[in-house]
């Protein structure tokens, strides 16, 4: 049964045979809850079931599918808590994608930790490196672990049926022999293979150029393909693909709908900061609600560990001269300022090395306020940027790549930035005289205020990202700097989006804005980010522990880039002499709208909907969405398929047209119809159209969460037909 079930990547060691055995351990929710329950690595070596020691009741399972990563030591909250009691080699932390919460554990043993550690690690490493041809058998396995009831390692015929409801399947015996094959892959294999049976590497090469409008090095690709994805040696061999070879080929990174030459880094990191969309996030300490919600490091943990390059931190007044982070006036929890800066020194560049940006709610006293600027200077060390790049006062921002591995703080600031450095640089900004004055005078006024409220020693922090009002774009033109940073609420962008549409483009073609949602969110709900970098804006801060569609559109923005966390906007987002208003489509000059025509083919193995009933089975349909610009915001949807998650065919065609393409994104979502009330989600998949690549294509769907549900996927086909040039007419 073992060797049935157990996926053939894995050599099964000693490590993974005490696994199986099991052991006891403590599971760990707070200085108080401490329980101890049975651990143990299931046959299939995939599934971790663990129960109660005093009931014996199984309480829980996970696959190794759902864990991101092991933290050895008492790197959480509640293990850090637990220091004096437990050492931190008996301690471990398993980290689950999305929002479900961390597992913290005590061993018994030192030993008997790292036997867990390295298992897991080892499994965890199988599970990210498998194929789509894996990730189904072991989609098949897990569904066969939960229909098994009994655990006899057999299936009768009840358990057969159930097995396949759960799999979302409305069963009959034509139904049954359809079900692992996918016709309309094999129709599109037959019409470009002479025999039926293979497709020559010429074959190949035309399907790739006539349908996946591959241009360069296409015989390079096609060699390339049949190595990698035919499973047949001897195909191999000869150079052909098999029909199982093409359709790995349309279910693999090259096959997917999301360009893989744009999943890497491949945009130009070197203009001025103010030239790019940054991933941000709002009151990044808070992982719930902001009346009522926990505070934690984990929430920068993850904010970091998805590309965010934006933070915030509410620092208040704490006991013993140690200030806080919490969301002020309200019931969350409070953690030390000090730990929120060990975790973005260890965490920042784990996932990026473009610059974090920390902006600061300061609240503190003056005695308080040394203590900040003492521990990020002592914590961060060489991380933090304390001075201008070439020591010279900036005419324009620095880029991302000269700022790399530095922390930028944004906040207040005393006085001007040259009043900080040695010498003024060649072009210090000018002013005429006339305004140098009383403009000199302004100055001198709200540097004295500030004097009284800010502490010299974190006001040096401030280097790039000094915080000042908002007193309308002629005011910045005229007075402003480019290394000042303005935060508007969302209501406030909304006005002036309307009211200025093409000023406030210009005006974030040079320096920096960020936008934070309205304090009546309560909720920790989002609003659109899109309308936000419709007109340039940078710095667009989203609650990240709240998902759904804003938080979809966020993570299919900066998917791309190599996930750095900076996007750079169209060109003629960063002239300052622009003409271009997001209202007004025509204000960009261009030869017309752009085509874009999806014809949705089919689902696979599409997931239940959450907490639904045991029997019940959806009923597809898929809704295709346009964010952009006001003019290019629609969707569309695909009639509903009756009873059948598994495999449905739609076989329809949707059709839209881009007046902005350069700041669409596009997103598919499945739902499960229902007549009576609101339909239900079962999963989506968001990307900017600049990534999408044309021809037959799959889209692997994320949960609601932002994460993999594989192998469910959408196969389409997609094409981009641009308006005619000029010279064409």
């Amino acid at each position: 049964m073992a060797s049935l079930l157990c996926n053939a990547r894995i050599q099964l060691t000693d490590t993974l045979e005490q696994m199986q055995q099991g052991t006891l351990m403590r599971k760990v929710k707070s200085k108080s809850w401490k329980k101890q329950r049975y651990f143990k690595l299931q046959d299939d070596c995939m599934t971790i079931w663990y129960q109660s020691k005093r009931t014996g009741k199984i309480e829980s399972a996970f696959s190794i599918s759902d864990v991101e990563t092991v933290r050895e030591g008492h790197q959480s909250e509640v293990l850090q808590s637990l220091a004096e009691e437990f050492p931190p080699e008996r301690c471990f932390t398993i980290v689950f994608y999305g929002r479900r919460g961390n597992l913290d554990l005590i061993a018994g043993s030192a030993e008997e930790a790292q036997c867990w550690v390295q298992g897991l690690r080892q499994l965890i490493e199988v599970a990210t490196s498998m194929d789509q041809r894996e990730k189904i058998d072991q989609w098949i396995r897990d569904w066969f672990q939960k229909a098994d009831k009994n655990k006899d390692g057999r299936m009768n015929f009840k358990e057969v049926q159930r097995l396949l409801k759960m799999m979302n399947v409305d069963m009959n015996e034509d139904h049954a022999l359809r079900l692992f094959q996918r016709e309309e892959v094999q129709s599109l294999f037959q019409d470009y293979s002479e025999d039926g049976k293979k497709l020559t590497l010429l074959e190949l090469v035309d399907f790739l150029r006539q349908e996946q409008l591959e241009q360069e090095g296409t015989e390079e690709l096609a060699m390339e393909l049949i190595d990698k994805y035919e499973p047949s040696e001897t195909a191999r061999a000869r150079h052909v693909l098999s029909a199982d070879g093409f359709l790995m080929y349309l279910c693999s990174p090259e096959g997917s709908i999301f360009n893989p030459h744009h999943r890497v880094l491949w945009q130009d990191m070197s203009q001025p900061l103010c030239h790019y969309f940054i991933s941000s996030s709002h009151n990044t300490y808070l992982i719930e609600d902001q009346i009522r919600g926990q505070s934690s490091i984990e929430g920068y943990i993850r904010a970091l560990k998805r590309g965010c390059r934006c933070l915030e931190v509410d620092c208040w007044d704490g006991p013993n001269g140690e200030p806080m982070v919490y969301h002020g006036h309200t019931f969350t929890s409070k953690i030390p300022f000090r730990e929120v800066v060990s975790t973005l020194g260890k965490y920042a560049f784990k996932t990026s090395d473009y610059p974090v940006i920390l902006s600061l709610e300061n609240h503190c006293s003056m005695e308080q306020q040394e203590v900040l600027a003492q521990q990020l200077k002592d914590i961060l060390g060489e991380q933090l940027l304390t001075t201008t790049t070439d020591g010279r006062v900036p005419t324009q921002l620095p880029s991302p790549e000269e700022l790399k591995h530095k922390i930028l703080l944004k906040g207040k600031k005393i006085g001007r930035l040259e009043d900080t450095l040695d010498g003024l640089g060649d072009e210090a900004p000018d002013a005429s005289d006339d305004d140098n004055g009383v403009e000199a005078e302004e100055e001198r006024r709200r540097a004295k205020k500030d004097k009284e409220s800010l502490a010299q020693a974190l006001s040096d922090c401030v280097v790039y990202c000094k915080n000042v009002s908002f007193r309308g774009f002629q005011e910045a033109r005229s007075h402003s700097r480019p290394s000042e940073i303005s935060s508007l609420a969302e209501s406030k962008a909304r006005k002036l989006i309307r009211d200025a549409g093409n000023e406030f483009v210009r005006h974030n073609a040079w320096q920096l804005t960020r936008i934070y949602p309205s304090g009546m969110r309560t909720d920790s709900s989002n609003y659109s980010p899109q309308e936000m970098w419709n007109v340039g804006c940078q710095i667009v801060a989203l609650n990240f522990q709240t998902a759904g569609t804003e938080m979809d559109l966020c993570d299919g923005l900066f998917s791309q880039n190599g996930r750095c966390g900076y996007v750079l906007k169209p060109p003629f987002m960063r002239d300052q002499e622009t003409a271009f208003n997001p209202s007004d489509p025509g204000s960009q000059e261009g030869p017309g709208p752009t085509t874009l025509t999806i014809q949705v083919i089919s689902g696979q193995q599409l997931p239940k909907v959450a907490n639904s009933k045991d029997g019940a089975i959806i009923d597809p349909l898929v809704r295709v969405e346009i964010h952009g610009v006001p003019a290019d915001q629609a969707h569309q949807e695909t009639k509903y398929i009756e009873n059948n998650g598994f495999n449905p065919r739609w076989d329809e065609t949707l059709q839209f047209q881009l007046h902005v393409p350069e700041l669409a994104l596009v997103r598919f979502v499945v739902e499960d119809y229902d007549k009576t009330s609101r339909n239900d989600f079962v999963g989506q998949f968001t990307l900017a159209f600049a990534n999408i690549k044309p021809g037959y294509r799959h889209i692997h769907l994320l949960s609601k969460d932002g994460t993999s549900i594989p192998p469910s996927s959408l196969f389409v086909h997609i094409r981009i037909t641009e308006p005619p040039g000029p010279e064409q007419d």
